[in-house]
Protein backbone atom coordinates (compact mmCIF):
# COMPACT_ATOMS: atom_id res chain seq x y z
CA UNK A 1 0.00 0.00 0.00
CA UNK A 2 1.11 3.56 -0.76
CA UNK A 3 2.66 4.88 2.47
CA UNK A 4 1.79 8.46 1.48
CA UNK A 5 -1.94 7.78 1.79
CA UNK A 6 -3.67 9.31 4.82
CA UNK A 7 -4.62 7.05 7.73
CA UNK A 8 -8.32 7.42 8.47
CA UNK A 9 -9.85 6.07 11.67
CA UNK A 10 -13.28 4.51 11.14
CA UNK A 11 -15.31 4.14 14.31
CA UNK A 12 -17.24 0.86 14.31
CA UNK A 13 -20.48 2.50 15.44
CA UNK A 14 -23.10 0.64 17.44
CA UNK A 15 -22.10 -3.06 17.46
CA UNK A 16 -25.75 -4.10 17.15
CA UNK A 17 -26.30 -2.05 13.99
CA UNK A 18 -24.91 -2.04 10.45
CA UNK A 19 -21.61 -0.43 11.51
CA UNK A 20 -19.60 -3.66 11.82
CA UNK A 21 -20.71 -4.82 8.37
CA UNK A 22 -19.90 -1.45 6.80
CA UNK A 23 -16.45 -1.50 8.41
CA UNK A 24 -15.76 -4.98 7.05
CA UNK A 25 -16.69 -3.77 3.57
CA UNK A 26 -14.36 -0.76 3.87
CA UNK A 27 -11.47 -2.96 5.02
CA UNK A 28 -11.94 -5.19 1.95
CA UNK A 29 -12.74 -2.50 -0.66
CA UNK A 30 -9.93 -1.77 -3.15
CA UNK A 31 -11.37 1.61 -4.16
CA UNK A 32 -11.08 2.67 -0.50
CA UNK A 33 -7.49 1.40 -0.31
CA UNK A 34 -6.60 3.56 -3.31
CA UNK A 35 -7.52 6.70 -1.36
CA UNK A 36 -6.59 6.03 2.26
CA UNK A 37 -5.46 3.52 4.88
CA UNK A 38 -8.65 2.54 6.73
CA UNK A 39 -8.14 1.77 10.42
CA UNK A 40 -11.29 0.52 12.13
CA UNK A 41 -11.46 1.46 15.82
CA UNK A 42 -13.73 -1.13 17.38
CA UNK A 43 -13.80 -4.73 18.54
CA UNK A 44 -12.05 -7.46 16.58
CA UNK A 45 -14.20 -10.24 18.05
CA UNK A 46 -17.39 -8.44 16.98
CA UNK A 47 -16.04 -7.94 13.47
CA UNK A 48 -14.99 -11.58 13.17
CA UNK A 49 -18.42 -12.80 14.27
CA UNK A 50 -20.14 -10.35 11.90
CA UNK A 51 -17.94 -11.64 9.07
CA UNK A 52 -19.03 -15.19 9.86
CA UNK A 53 -22.71 -14.20 9.89
CA UNK A 54 -22.61 -12.19 6.67
CA UNK A 55 -20.00 -14.06 4.62
CA UNK A 56 -17.81 -10.97 4.36
CA UNK A 57 -14.00 -11.16 4.61
CA UNK A 58 -12.71 -11.18 8.18
CA UNK A 59 -10.49 -8.31 9.38
CA UNK A 60 -7.07 -8.66 7.71
CA UNK A 61 -4.89 -7.27 10.51
CA UNK A 62 -5.28 -6.46 14.21
CA UNK A 63 -3.02 -3.75 15.64
CA UNK A 64 -2.26 -2.28 19.05
CA UNK A 65 -2.14 1.34 20.21
CA UNK A 66 1.60 1.69 19.70
CA UNK A 67 1.31 0.38 16.12
CA UNK A 68 -1.39 2.87 15.08
CA UNK A 69 0.91 5.82 14.20
CA UNK A 70 2.85 3.60 11.80
CA UNK A 71 0.06 1.52 10.23
CA UNK A 72 0.22 1.40 6.43
CA UNK A 73 -2.33 -1.33 5.71
CA UNK A 74 -6.05 -1.79 6.45
CA UNK A 75 -6.37 -2.87 10.08
CA UNK A 76 -8.45 -2.98 13.24
CA UNK A 77 -7.44 -1.26 16.46
CA UNK A 78 -9.06 -3.63 18.97
CA UNK A 79 -10.48 -1.88 22.05
CA UNK A 80 -12.18 -4.90 23.60
CA UNK A 81 -15.04 -2.60 24.62
CA UNK A 82 -17.82 -5.20 24.48
CA UNK A 83 -18.11 -8.98 24.77
CA UNK A 84 -20.07 -11.00 22.22
CA UNK A 85 -22.40 -12.24 24.95
CA UNK A 86 -23.29 -8.69 26.04
CA UNK A 87 -25.51 -7.76 23.09
CA UNK A 88 -27.75 -9.04 20.31
CA UNK A 89 -27.59 -7.72 16.73
CA UNK A 90 -30.58 -5.51 16.02
CA UNK A 91 -31.24 -4.81 19.71
CA UNK A 92 -30.75 -1.51 21.56
CA UNK A 93 -28.79 -1.77 24.80
CA UNK A 94 -26.68 0.21 27.24
CA UNK A 95 -23.72 -2.07 26.50
CA UNK A 96 -23.61 -1.11 22.83
CA UNK A 97 -24.05 2.55 23.74
CA UNK A 98 -21.00 2.44 26.01
CA UNK A 99 -18.93 0.61 23.42
CA UNK A 100 -19.80 2.91 20.54
CA UNK A 101 -18.93 5.95 22.67
CA UNK A 102 -15.56 4.38 23.51
CA UNK A 103 -14.77 3.99 19.80
CA UNK A 104 -15.55 7.66 19.15
CA UNK A 105 -13.46 8.87 22.07
CA UNK A 106 -10.46 6.80 20.96
CA UNK A 107 -10.75 8.07 17.38
CA UNK A 108 -10.89 11.67 18.57
CA UNK A 109 -7.77 11.12 20.68
CA UNK A 110 -5.97 9.58 17.71
CA UNK A 111 -6.91 12.49 15.45
CA UNK A 112 -5.93 15.14 18.02
CA UNK A 113 -2.58 13.39 18.51
CA UNK A 114 -1.97 13.31 14.75
CA UNK A 115 -1.87 9.50 14.64
CA UNK A 116 -4.59 9.58 11.97
CA UNK A 117 -5.27 12.30 9.41
CA UNK A 118 -9.04 12.16 9.83
CA UNK A 119 -11.86 10.18 11.39
CA UNK A 120 -14.98 8.76 9.75
CA UNK A 121 -17.83 7.57 11.92
CA UNK A 122 -20.26 4.71 11.47
CA UNK A 123 -23.68 5.35 13.05
CA UNK A 124 -24.43 5.61 16.75
CA UNK A 125 -27.77 4.80 18.33
CA UNK A 126 -28.87 7.76 20.46
CA UNK A 127 -31.22 5.65 22.58
CA UNK A 128 -28.39 3.22 23.36
CA UNK A 129 -26.14 6.13 24.36
CA UNK A 130 -28.78 7.45 26.73
CA UNK A 131 -29.36 3.99 28.26
CA UNK A 132 -25.62 4.00 29.03
CA UNK A 133 -25.96 7.38 30.75
CA UNK A 134 -24.18 9.21 27.91
CA UNK A 135 -26.50 12.14 27.28
CA UNK A 136 -25.06 13.62 24.11
CA UNK A 137 -27.68 13.85 21.34
CA UNK A 138 -25.22 12.78 18.63
CA UNK A 139 -21.72 12.77 17.15
CA UNK A 140 -21.70 16.51 16.40
CA UNK A 141 -22.12 17.45 20.05
CA UNK A 142 -19.64 14.81 21.26
CA UNK A 143 -16.99 16.08 18.87
CA UNK A 144 -17.54 19.76 19.69
CA UNK A 145 -17.24 19.04 23.43
CA UNK A 146 -14.28 16.65 23.28
CA UNK A 147 -12.26 18.86 20.93
CA UNK A 148 -13.24 22.04 22.80
CA UNK A 149 -14.32 23.65 19.56
CA UNK A 150 -15.48 27.22 20.12
CA UNK A 151 -17.79 27.04 17.11
CA UNK A 152 -19.07 24.18 14.97
CA UNK A 153 -21.94 23.11 12.78
CA UNK A 154 -23.16 20.07 10.87
CA UNK A 155 -22.79 19.95 7.11
CA UNK A 156 -24.46 17.32 4.94
CA UNK A 157 -22.49 17.29 1.69
CA UNK A 158 -23.23 15.68 -1.67
CA UNK A 159 -22.79 16.50 -5.34
CA UNK A 160 -26.58 16.85 -5.62
CA UNK A 161 -27.33 19.05 -2.60
CA UNK A 162 -25.44 20.36 0.43
CA UNK A 163 -26.98 21.69 3.64
CA UNK A 164 -25.62 23.16 6.86
CA UNK A 165 -27.63 23.66 10.02
CA UNK A 166 -28.08 26.46 12.53
CA UNK A 167 -29.76 24.07 14.98
CA UNK A 168 -29.73 20.27 14.83
CA UNK A 169 -30.79 17.83 17.55
CA UNK A 170 -33.35 19.90 19.42
CA UNK A 171 -37.14 19.78 19.47
CA UNK A 172 -39.02 22.31 17.38
CA UNK A 173 -40.21 24.45 20.26
CA UNK A 174 -36.55 25.17 21.14
CA UNK A 175 -35.51 26.32 17.67
CA UNK A 176 -36.90 29.85 17.96
CA UNK A 177 -34.89 30.66 21.11
CA UNK A 178 -31.68 29.30 19.58
CA UNK A 179 -31.78 31.45 16.45
CA UNK A 180 -29.56 34.50 16.78
CA UNK A 181 -27.92 36.79 14.27
CA UNK A 182 -24.53 35.71 15.60
CA UNK A 183 -25.23 31.98 15.26
CA UNK A 184 -26.57 32.29 11.71
CA UNK A 185 -23.57 34.38 10.67
CA UNK A 186 -21.28 31.79 12.28
CA UNK A 187 -22.86 28.98 10.24
CA UNK A 188 -22.57 31.02 7.03
CA UNK A 189 -18.87 31.59 7.75
CA UNK A 190 -18.23 27.93 8.61
CA UNK A 191 -20.07 26.86 5.46
CA UNK A 192 -17.95 29.19 3.34
CA UNK A 193 -14.71 27.98 4.94
CA UNK A 194 -15.63 24.31 4.62
CA UNK A 195 -16.77 24.45 1.01
CA UNK A 196 -13.82 26.59 -0.03
CA UNK A 197 -11.59 23.66 1.01
CA UNK A 198 -13.73 21.17 -0.91
CA UNK A 199 -14.52 23.21 -4.03
CA UNK A 200 -11.37 25.30 -4.26
CA UNK A 201 -13.42 28.50 -4.61
CA UNK A 202 -15.86 30.69 -2.71
CA UNK A 203 -19.28 29.02 -2.55
CA UNK A 204 -22.68 30.46 -3.36
CA UNK A 205 -24.94 30.11 -0.34
CA UNK A 206 -28.72 30.30 0.10
CA UNK A 207 -30.15 30.92 3.57
CA UNK A 208 -33.61 29.51 4.26
CA UNK A 209 -36.28 31.33 6.21
CA UNK A 210 -37.75 29.85 9.36
CA UNK A 211 -41.45 30.28 8.72
CA UNK A 212 -43.76 29.27 5.83
CA UNK A 213 -43.15 31.59 2.87
CA UNK A 214 -40.22 33.08 4.86
CA UNK A 215 -42.74 34.76 7.15
CA UNK A 216 -44.49 36.65 4.32
CA UNK A 217 -43.70 40.04 5.89
CA UNK A 218 -44.89 39.13 9.36
CA UNK A 219 -47.99 37.12 8.51
CA UNK A 220 -46.37 33.96 9.90
CA UNK A 221 -44.12 33.72 12.92
CA UNK A 222 -42.63 36.58 14.91
CA UNK A 223 -40.71 38.32 12.14
CA UNK A 224 -37.66 36.11 12.65
CA UNK A 225 -36.71 36.70 9.01
CA UNK A 226 -36.62 40.47 9.40
CA UNK A 227 -35.25 40.62 12.96
CA UNK A 228 -32.65 37.84 12.93
CA UNK A 229 -32.02 36.11 9.62
CA UNK A 230 -31.82 39.11 7.27
CA UNK A 231 -29.35 41.03 9.51
CA UNK A 232 -27.11 37.95 9.61
CA UNK A 233 -27.19 37.73 5.81
CA UNK A 234 -26.33 41.42 5.48
CA UNK A 235 -23.43 41.01 7.92
CA UNK A 236 -22.15 38.05 5.88
CA UNK A 237 -22.35 40.05 2.65
CA UNK A 238 -20.41 42.87 4.30
CA UNK A 239 -17.67 40.32 4.97
CA UNK A 240 -17.60 39.36 1.30
CA UNK A 241 -19.60 36.13 1.38
CA UNK A 242 -21.91 35.26 -1.53
CA UNK A 243 -25.24 34.85 0.25
CA UNK A 244 -28.87 35.00 -0.86
CA UNK A 245 -31.99 34.90 1.31
CA UNK A 246 -33.95 34.41 3.37
CA UNK A 247 -35.65 32.12 0.84
CA UNK A 248 -39.02 30.45 1.52
CA UNK A 249 -38.16 26.86 2.50
CA UNK A 250 -40.87 25.32 0.30
CA UNK A 251 -39.24 26.65 -2.88
CA UNK A 252 -35.59 26.81 -1.80
CA UNK A 253 -34.70 23.34 -3.07
CA UNK A 254 -36.24 23.44 -6.55
CA UNK A 255 -33.93 22.10 -9.31
CA UNK A 256 -33.18 25.48 -10.88
CA UNK A 257 -32.06 26.96 -7.57
CA UNK A 258 -30.05 23.87 -6.65
CA UNK A 259 -28.08 24.20 -9.89
CA UNK A 260 -27.00 27.71 -8.85
CA UNK A 261 -26.37 26.99 -5.15
CA UNK A 262 -23.43 25.32 -3.43
CA UNK A 263 -25.03 25.09 0.01
CA UNK A 264 -28.27 25.82 1.83
CA UNK A 265 -28.11 27.14 5.39
CA UNK A 266 -31.09 25.60 7.18
CA UNK A 267 -32.64 26.77 10.43
CA UNK A 268 -33.47 23.34 11.83
CA UNK A 269 -32.84 19.61 11.33
CA UNK A 270 -35.65 18.46 9.04
CA UNK A 271 -35.65 21.61 6.92
CA UNK A 272 -32.47 20.33 5.27
CA UNK A 273 -32.47 16.62 6.02
CA UNK A 274 -35.73 15.88 4.24
CA UNK A 275 -34.69 17.22 0.80
CA UNK A 276 -31.14 15.94 1.25
CA UNK A 277 -32.16 12.38 2.05
CA UNK A 278 -34.76 12.38 -0.70
CA UNK A 279 -32.13 13.42 -3.25
CA UNK A 280 -28.86 11.90 -2.00
CA UNK A 281 -29.52 9.25 0.64
CA UNK A 282 -26.77 6.85 -0.48
CA UNK A 283 -24.16 9.46 -1.39
CA UNK A 284 -24.46 12.25 1.21
CA UNK A 285 -21.71 12.72 3.78
CA UNK A 286 -22.12 14.21 7.24
CA UNK A 287 -19.16 16.33 8.30
CA UNK A 288 -18.63 18.60 11.29
CA UNK A 289 -17.27 22.04 10.43
CA UNK A 290 -15.20 24.14 12.81
CA UNK A 291 -13.32 21.33 14.55
CA UNK A 292 -9.52 21.15 14.94
CA UNK A 293 -9.73 17.68 13.32
CA UNK A 294 -11.33 16.31 10.16
CA UNK A 295 -14.48 14.28 10.76
CA UNK A 296 -16.88 12.82 8.21
CA UNK A 297 -19.69 10.32 8.67
CA UNK A 298 -22.33 8.25 6.99
CA UNK A 299 -25.64 10.04 6.52
CA UNK A 300 -27.85 7.31 7.96
CA UNK A 301 -28.64 5.58 11.22
CA UNK A 302 -27.84 2.19 12.71
CA UNK A 303 -30.54 0.42 10.61
CA UNK A 304 -31.14 -2.21 13.27
CA UNK A 305 -33.64 -3.99 11.02
CA UNK A 306 -30.81 -4.72 8.54
CA UNK A 307 -28.06 -5.43 11.07
CA UNK A 308 -25.72 -8.38 10.44
CA UNK A 309 -27.60 -9.57 7.35
CA UNK A 310 -25.12 -8.57 4.65
CA UNK A 311 -27.65 -6.15 3.14
CA UNK A 312 -26.33 -2.75 4.22
CA UNK A 313 -25.36 -0.35 1.43
CA UNK A 314 -21.79 0.91 2.02
CA UNK A 315 -22.12 3.81 -0.44
CA UNK A 316 -22.42 6.52 2.20
CA UNK A 317 -19.42 5.19 4.15
CA UNK A 318 -17.30 5.01 1.01
CA UNK A 319 -18.32 8.58 0.12
CA UNK A 320 -17.46 9.71 3.66
CA UNK A 321 -14.01 8.12 3.42
CA UNK A 322 -13.44 9.71 0.04
CA UNK A 323 -14.29 13.17 1.39
CA UNK A 324 -12.13 12.62 4.49
CA UNK A 325 -9.18 11.65 2.31
CA UNK A 326 -9.78 14.67 0.09
CA UNK A 327 -9.86 17.05 3.06
CA UNK A 328 -6.82 15.39 4.65
CA UNK A 329 -4.71 15.88 1.55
Amino acid sequence: MDTSLPRIAITMGDPAGVGPELCLRALAERSVHAQCVPIVIGDAAVLRRCAEETGLPAPPLIISDHELPHAHAPAVLDLGAIALGDFLPGTISAATGRASFAYVERAIDAALAGHVAAMTTAPLNKEALHLAGILFPGHTEILATRTRATRSCMMQYSEEITCTFVTVHVCYREVHALLTRERILEVIELTTEGLRRILGRAPKIVVCGLNPHAGEHGLFGEREEERIIQPAIEAARALGHQVEGPIPPDTAFLPARRRETDAFVCMYHDQGHIPLKALAFDSAVNTTLGLPIIRTSVDHGTALDLAWQGKANPGSLFAALQLAARLAS
